[in-house]
């Protein structure tokens, strides 16, 4: 059975991206296709050949892919796919659209419905170089969510990352979704059961992540906080935090993970669309208090991983922190949620239960599977003690 794998466009590092590398760990013979490839600032995928589109051959596309975006689903669409018996695609936009040939299978790992087209309002705000363009793309994007209505009927299955994407995958495109949450890799996270004095947010500094709730909160309550990562928003931010807060602004992945394992608690402000910070907190032994909204309810039980918190407010999140300070975590237990619910481990096996409810058992053996990945399907391994 042939294999093939699609990814929107590999010319950045992220959750996508990551997840797109462990289908192509998954399926080691697997052919490998996507809009655009920027070898230097995206996935490692160990030499493997990966087939782009028309789109590769442009100028300036690599840097402004996002400003080509009503040229996508004309690209995929070109990708011949006839040769393949199953597709997987991976996306967030257009690599659902590639066609296929009758009888052979598309399961479509979507992270988000495509969020400019159905969010463009946030996701103009995020990205203040597209904002100035508003009014000539506006008549453009109404055309290009029809496109997206008709495309996304291509798969034969959707699997979400998260009860939200899923529950925004009905209502838009009218298809129902499995839900496999995203795993971490929980051999990179060390664990502490011994806390320092300080609450911890790991956070992009961009509007919708309601860093200021938590400013508001801090600045009130005088206690510790720790902010690591960068922004368009830092500024602002530093110009309204008190002494207690301290920004290190982008931190080696070594120091994050001590700084994270160390942490009394991780704050989580945003409304996410499943959220990967919840669960590196937890796997690092350390609760979450985190806005009850959107994908933490996938990832955290409230009481048990952490302290969730409604409406998103800084009254709502004070309370919370208190609540916090006067429960007795049992941090062994945050840790062991985490590596049972949020490992590779984990979701390899949910892919291949996926696969053999979806394609019938007898098609694993002409999978060519990485033997690695199903022999260690239910190994469970410790965490490095701090």
């Amino acid at each position: 059975m042939k294999v093939a794998l699609v990814h929107d466009y590999l010319t950045q590092q992220g959750g996508a991206e990551r997840v797109f590398q462990l289908l192509c760990s998954l399926f080691p013979e697997a052919d490998i296709y996507t809009s655009l490839h920027d070898v230097k600032n995206t996935i490692e995928l160990q030499g493997r050949p990966v087939q782009t589109t028309f789109l590769q051959k442009l100028p300036g596309t690599k840097k402004n892919f996002r400003l080509f975006a009503p040229f996508y689903y004309y690209a995929f669409r070109q990708l011949d796919l006839q040769k393949y018996d199953l597709i997987f695609s991976s996306t967030s936009s257009f690599a659902k659209g590639v066609s296929k040939k009758p009888g052979a299978m598309h399961i479509c790992f979507c992270h988000n419905v495509t969020r400019f087209l159905w969010n463009t309002r946030t996701y103009l705000e995020e990205y203040s170089g597209i904002k100035k363009f508003s009014p000539l793309i506006k008549p453009i994007l109404k055309l290009m969510r029809q496109q997206d209505l008709l495309y996304a009927r291509e798969p034969d299955l959707y699997i979400a990352n998260s009860t939200t994407v899923a529950e925004r995958i009905e209502r838009i495109y009218k298809r129902k979704a499995l839900v496999i949450n995203y795993p971490i890799n929980t051999d990179k996270f060390i664990f502490s059961a011994e806390k320092e004095d300080y609450y911890l947010i790991s956070s992009r500094m961009i509007s919708y992540k309601r860093l200021d709730i938590a400013i508001e909160t801090f600045n009130w309550l005088g206690l510790p906080l720790v902010i690591i990562g960068d922004g368009p928003e830092r500024k602002r931010l530093e110009a309204n935090a008190l002494d207690n807060i301290k920004f290190l602004g982008y931190v080696e992945d070594e120091w994050r993970t001590y700084l994270m394992a160390k942490a009394k608690a991780v704050i989580v402000t945003a409304l996410e669309d499943y959220g990967l910070v919840p669960v590196e907190a937890n796997a690092s032994g350390t609760p979450v208090i985190g806005y009850g909204a959107g994908g933490i309810l996938d990832t955290q039980i409230s009481g048990k991983t952490g302290i969730l918190f409604n409406p998103q407010s800084p009254d709502a999140l004070q309370l919370a922190i208190k609540d916090a300070e006067d429960h007795q975590w049992n941090y062994e237990e945050i840790r062991n949620h985490a590596i049972a619910n949020f490992s590779e481990s984990v979701f390899f096996k949910q892919v291949v239960e996926v696969i053999q409810e979806f394609c019938g058992r007898s098609v694993l053996n002409d999978l060519n599977l990485n033997e690695k990945w199903l022999e260690e399907l239910n190994n469970k391994k410790a965490i490095t003690k701090v």
